[in-house]
């Protein structure tokens, strides 16, 4: 395999999105006016990446399902992968509620309830009335087929190009022409990704900005505690239980952080695990995972395997209920255990996402006012960066180890791209096809 090729550390992705969030923390700092004006740079690159979301899943999902021997391998990665993300969002939700009762961030605080002001979080708790179950489950059907691409609904996107491709098996022969325009338009899509992420600096510059000059370090330190016990307990999900999982499937989850470390960079600054979804299907696809399999656990994964935002509402609502100085018995917490494991899911792609969960789980375990989300809106924007990262680093492990299981990855490709980094020989193509062995 031909050696890869070196360039210099300032053309590198990651340093530059690094160099980007200090200049951005910097400027938000010392101009805090001038970084909330540089928000727009942030929302901007956002809406460039989320245009193409859609567009990537679709070509990627059709031709992965196109190229597979046995239609019937779908639904054994579709299972696997769902057994994977209900089992680690739950592990996600007990270590958030350990924490909790162990470390209590909110004790001492003596916040008198009737002083919160509710009227601060209205709008996040009218979003999470609005969900349903039932609602959830039917708002997975597009209304239209454009519709699921128009709206960027990840799931609506997701349930139409499985059935796409389906058909397309189905239909033999006469459905080649098809395949082989969208395996081009595939390459060209996942090009424009490579183009637009050219911008990624820019966008982490602005957003980093927007962030720090709007809400200011000082706002996090008289809640220091509960960010620093969010972010510790994060680290300690990714480093100990996802490293326990790497390791058992081989690999070091050190390796994979350093192979994605301009992504998570990338999060990191813009504070949405979505900004890099197209870059994480590329890189997956590039280490040798097999397209149909990343097509679907990816995209499933950013709806049904969001480790850090259940680390984040076990430990936030318990947090709330310490600094009112509202004890909630073991039935309760149990209670709240199982409200939040129906509520995270499906979070994925709604602003705030974390917070109206959250909202969503208070308002149902009446033992905790929802008006308490007041105490902790000041710091979510901080919270909801390391939401982020825990995240799509479960994603990323997840769609490793659903991989194996079906025996989907080229192993010898694997261990060479996540020692030796991102690397492409100038005449291969952006995304080479994996085809999955299905025996």
């Amino acid at each position: 395999m031909p050696a890869p090729r070196r360039r210099g550390l300032h053309r590198q992705l990651y340093a530059q999105v690094l160099l980007a969030i200090l200049a951005g923390g910097l400027i938000g700092h010392f101009a805090p006016d001038v970084g909330v004006a540089l928000k727009p740079l942030g929302d901007g690159f956002i809406r460039l990446v989320k245009m193409v979301i859609a567009p990537v899943i679709f070509f990627t999902i059709v031709t992965g399902i196109a190229g597979m021997k046995d239609i019937g391998a779908l639904g054994s990665v579709a299972a696997k992968a769902f057994g994977y993300f209900f089992f680690f969002s739950t592990v996600a939700l007990i270590i958030g509620l350990v924490v909790a009762n162990v470390v209590q961030p909110g004790t001492g605080m003596n916040v008198d309830p009737v002083s919160l002001k509710g009227a601060e979080v209205g709008t996040y708790v009218k979003a999470a009335e609005e969900q349903s179950l039932v609602g959830f489950l039917l708002s997975i059907i597009p209304e239209t087929v454009t519709g699921a691409f128009a709206q960027g609904n990840l799931l609506q996107v997701l349930f139409f190009s499985i059935f796409f491709g389906i058909a397309i098996v189905g239909a033999g022969k006469p459905a080649e022409p098809v395949v082989a325009i969208l395996e081009a338009a595939g390459h060209a899509f996942f090009q424009l990704v490579t183009l637009f992420m050219k911008a990624a600096p820019i966008g982490a510059f602005g957003a980093f900005a927007f962030t720090i000059g709007k809400y200011g370090l000082s706002s996090i330190s008289n809640l220091a505690a509960l960010v620093a016990t969010f972010y510790l307990t994060s680290a300690f999900f990714i480093v100990v239980v996802l490293g326990l999982v790497c390791r058992a499937s081989g690999f070091s989850i050190f390796t994979l952080i350093r192979y994605l470390k301009a992504e998570l960079l990338l999060v990191l600054g813009t504070s949405s695990s979505e900004a890099a979804l197209p870059s994480l299907m590329e890189k997956m696809e590039l280490a040798g995972c097999a397209k149909p399999i990343v097509g679907v656990v990816v995209p499933t994964g950013y709806s049904f395997n969001l480790d850090g935002t259940n680390i984040y509402m076990t430990l936030a609502a318990l947090f709330i209920a310490q600094a009112m100085n509202i004890h909630l018995p073991l039935e309760e917490q149990l209670l709240l255990l199982g409200v939040a494991m129906l509520s995270s899911k499906g979070a994925a792609g709604v602003t705030g996402a974390g917070f109206i969960t959250l909202a969503a789980t208070l308002s149902i375990v009446p033992s905790v006012p929802v008006a308490g989300l007041a105490l902790i809106l000041g710091i979510d924007r901080f919270m909801s960066e390391c939401r982020a990262l825990t995240n799509f680093m479960g994603n990323a492990v997840a769609t490793i180890v659903v991989s194996r299981w079906e025996n989907g990855i080229d192993e010898e490709r694997f261990a060479t791209v996540l020692q030796q980094g991102d690397f492409r020989v100038p005449d291969e193509p952006l995304v080479p096809p994996i085809e999955s062995d299905p025996d």
